[in-house]
């Protein structure tokens, strides 16, 4: 078994060598690098046996940055200077080859952002060189100057912070491949996403709406009563409505994907979905379907069939959000939004609208549509008021205090 070399070889003089006189002593003497390039050289041997050496122009220099490999392969933290020097570029397409099993428009969203954003500026930087510093500097300014291929034209609060993501995504994947200590993008200041209001319709302005959408009227009733996405309300197939059971089966979704078009794929978190049908809508549903084909669309494009994309929805949309008063400037997704106030109005708890919506987990209903539930809160004090003025009362009378039981779990 051949015995591993030396973890620490040290630092050497190049322009000097030691040599032994015929009468047994020690001399320095000049070398035949006297002279000639940086006298000081470190090397030491990495853990495959592999020797890493660098030429210095003084001693303490060369001893340091010793120290430094050489700490560095005892805490783990110590990378090959050899991965390191691959640049973000090439980590950047070893990284996105691997992405290729996400859905197209996540894909295409990459790709554009590697090609239009983050390559122009860090292609061909190596992965050692990109820094915290370098990279706050660069996140701050595509806010105010965009990137290098849109000069002048600041990104919005959103694009910036997916920019950010997909670095650090990049660099976590380097790190764990072992060109990197560790992920430099972390702890990076990014501009705040600004606050979109969002629009809730009563039922009487979501029906004035419909009406006003002409032909497109039961999608914005499914919309605003099912509360689908309307990629999922524009896949929906006929077999997937049962009016009988008056249930909607969501399964597919189509997205528009850059320089593809529409592509119809799986939901957005990946899962099917069954939501209820108010019966006044199962009936205009029934109306609408019989007779059609199961794999016909249920809401296809008045040009010639096939999907209907979002902007001629919008556009129909737009025309009657401006017709009804109180609705102007409602968007499209506000009639998903109109649905989760409704059904909380109607008294659904938050795992109901989650599931109603399709949302991952509750936390994320929560977020978005927990200030609905705050009349929630006024009954909770109304409840302890009751409680508190009835144990005054007994108290006062000198009668026995009824205990105030706490609710049985799930109730």
């Amino acid at each position: 078994m051949s015995q591993m070399r030396n973890r620490r070889a040290g630092v050497e003089d190049r322009w000097n060598k030691t040599v032994r006189l015929p009468d047994g002593s020690i001399e320095t003497v000049p070398s035949a690098n006297d002279g000639k390039g940086l006298r000081w050289r470190a090397r030491y041997v990495d853990d495959k046996g592999k020797e890493h050496a660098k030429g210095f122009g003084r001693k303490t220099d060369a001893q340091n940055w010793l120290n430094k490999q050489v700490s560095d392969q005892v805490t783990g933290t110590w990378v090959d200077p050899a991965l390191s020097s691959v640049t973000f570029g090439t980590m950047a397409e070893r990284w996105f080859g691997t992405k290729a099993a996400k859905a197209p428009k996540t894909v295409a969203g990459y790709r554009s952002l590697l090609d239009t954003v983050v390559l122009p500026r860090w292609e061909d930087t190596p992965l050692r060189e990109v820094k915290f510093e370098d990279l706050q500097v660069w996140i701050t300014g595509l806010s105010v100057g965009g990137s290098v291929r849109f000069e002048g034209k600041g990104l919005s609060a959103s694009r910036v912070r997916q920019t950010h993501q997909l670095v650090g995504a990049v660099l976590r994947f380097a790190v764990k491949a072992g060109h990197l200590p560790k992920d430099v993008s972390k702890d990076i200041e990014l501009p705040t996403l600004p606050e979109v209001e969002q629009r809730y319709m009563t039922h009487e302005q979501l029906h004035r709406v419909a009406v006003a959408s002409g032909r497109l009227r039961t999608l914005v009733l499914v919309l605003g009563y099912c509360g689908l996405r309307f990629g999922e309300a524009t896949a929906l197939q006929v077999g997937d409505v049962d009016v009988e059971a008056r249930r909607i089966r969501v399964r597919r979704a189509v997205t528009y994907v850059r320089k593809t078009g529409l592509v119809e794929g799986n939901t957005k978190n990946h899962t099917n979905r069954t939501v209820p049908v108010p019966e006044f809508l199962a009936r205009l549903l029934k109306t609408e379907l019989d007779g059609r084909e199961k794999t016909a669309l249920v809401f296809p494009s008045a040009r010639g069939g096939g999907y209907l994309t979002l902007g001629q929805a919008r556009y129909t949309f737009q025309k009657a959000t401006a017709a009804v008063e109180g609705c102007e400037g409602v968007r499209l997704q506000d009639c998903r939004h109109t649905c989760a106030s409704l059904a909380i109005s109607a008294g659904s708890n938050i795992k109901v609208v989650q599931k109603l919506l399709g949302h991952k987990k509750a936390v994320m209903t929560l977020d978005q549509y927990g200030h609905l539930y705050q009349d929630d809160l006024d009954a909770v004090a109304d409840a302890f008021d009751a409680a508190a003025k009835s144990t005054a009362d007994a108290l006062r009378t000198g009668g026995p205090v009824k205990a105030i039981r706490p609710p049985r779990k799930g109730a």
